[in-house]
């Protein structure tokens, strides 16, 4: 009688070969840089993991090969804050602000209101349609967050939605004080870190909290963080995008996974999260979207802070999937090295989730990576706005 088939049995293996470089994020492998870059290389998958990299001409043999064609493979993009659980847009607002002109279309409010109008199905479509766009440009992984229904049903419908589509789940009732609490904010915050909190941490990993002038201060941060962690969420924030603040320090004492944004630092600030295990993730979409100050992303790294880099994807302030034109606003705008921006929209999102099976192509990683039309990582930059990407690969599967 012949043994039971086993998956490992059945696994096939596939090597994708001539990559002119390979970008693994593993300094261990290639050139020893923090990117690991390996020339004329090969990329072996089995099922879902990378099972070997290395140079091609040592590739083991496997069922399958694939012709890089002399392009460059780079992890595929983890995009850890964006926010695709909504309604409408906001095409008027934008188009006043770029136009110099006096707006008061209500922000937030206006896509919340949208948003509780919009049925369950709408939402979803939406969301994939977001999705489907951003892994056409390289993103594998995705985190995204709730925040624009602010009622108890309306977070909580989100979060579900979300869920069936990524595990990096972040419930975010702390986005604004509810417009039905204008008048009431502590009875919001009492909403967020009670009721609503109990229906939405069932569907979530992750805790936010946007920390500024005009949405919520320290206190009622800590408050609603503490909350969250009580009911086994990780907190991550967001701190200092608009003036300067007491988020980042919160975020580090909390020992939040990422303060986001980081516009506006003191040294005391850069000083927290270069002693502490808090990535500071720069959303520079946010800031070309709004004519703000760049974050000094040169400033972070000389102290030894983590970075990463992501699309903040929302209607209002930053409504671009697309990290590869974040890598390039990073490279031109805030001070970063191309090699720095490309670990930091990869390796430094993975690290923003503290995930370590993601953002790196190395033995034992998820199988996610994207082929570039390019002979090195360096052209995201170089070649800003051009669809670099070709092909991507999640989870052993090309889906590109």
């Amino acid at each position: 009688m012949n043994p039971p088939v086993t998956p490992e049995d059945t696994m096939s293996s596939t090597v994708i070969t001539n990559i002119a470089t390979l970008v693994t994020n593993d300094p261990s492998l290639g050139d020893g840089s923090p990117l690991g870059l390996v020339r004329d290389a090969a990329v072996v998958i089995e099922g879902d993991r990378i099972a070997w990299t290395g140079e091609s001409s040592k590739a083991p043999a496997t069922d399958n090969r694939v012709d890089a064609g002399g392009r460059a493979v780079i992890p595929g993009f983890v995009d850890s804050h964006s926010h695709l659980v909504f309604a409408g847009d906001r095409t008027e607002e934008f188009n006043a602000r770029m136009s110099g002109r006096a707006y008061s279309a209500g922000g937030i409010r206006t896509t919340v209101a949208a948003t509780r109008a919009a049925t369950d199905a709408e939402l979803e479509a939406n969301l994939t349609h977001y999705l489907a766009e951003a892994l056409r440009q390289g993103t594998t992984t995705f985190e995204t967050k709730s925040g624009y229904g602010l009622t108890v049903a309306d977070e909580a419908r989100a979060l579900r939605i979300a869920a069936t589509h990524t595990d990096e789940v972040t419930y975010l009732g702390a986005h604004i004080v509810s417009p039905d609490y204008a008048e009431d904010p502590a009875a919001y915050v009492a909403l967020v870190t009670g009721e609503m909190l109990d229906a939405c941490a069932p569907h979530a990993r992750w805790v936010d909290v946007f920390c500024e002038k005009g949405a919520f201060d320290g206190d009622q941060a800590r408050a609603i963080l503490t909350a969250g962690k009580a009911k086994g969420l990780l907190p991550r924030i967001h701190a200092n995008q608009l003036t300067y603040g007491p988020g980042v320090q919160l975020a580090v004492e909390l020992d939040a996974a990422s303060a986001d944004h980081c516009t506006h630092l003191t040294d005391a600030d850069v000083d927290a999260l270069a002693n502490g295990n808090t990535v500071a993730t720069l959303l520079p979409g946010a800031e070309f979207s709004t004519r703000a100050q760049w974050p000094d992303a040169r400033r972070l790294l000389d102290a030894g802070v983590t970075v990463a880099l992501s699309t903040d994807c929302n209607p209002g302030s930053s409504f671009t999937s697309s990290v590869p034109f974040c890598i390039a606003l990073a490279v031109r705008d805030m001070g970063m090295t191309p090699d720095e921006a490309v670990w930091a929209a990869t390796a430094g999102g993975a690290r923003a989730l503290r995930r370590d099976d993601v953002g790196r192509l190395s033995p034992g990683a998820c199988a996610d990576l994207a082929v570039l039309d390019a002979p090195s990582h360096v052209h995201l930059a170089y070649r800003p706005g051009v669809p670099l990407v070709t092909q991507v690969w999640r989870r052993g599967v090309r889906e590109v």
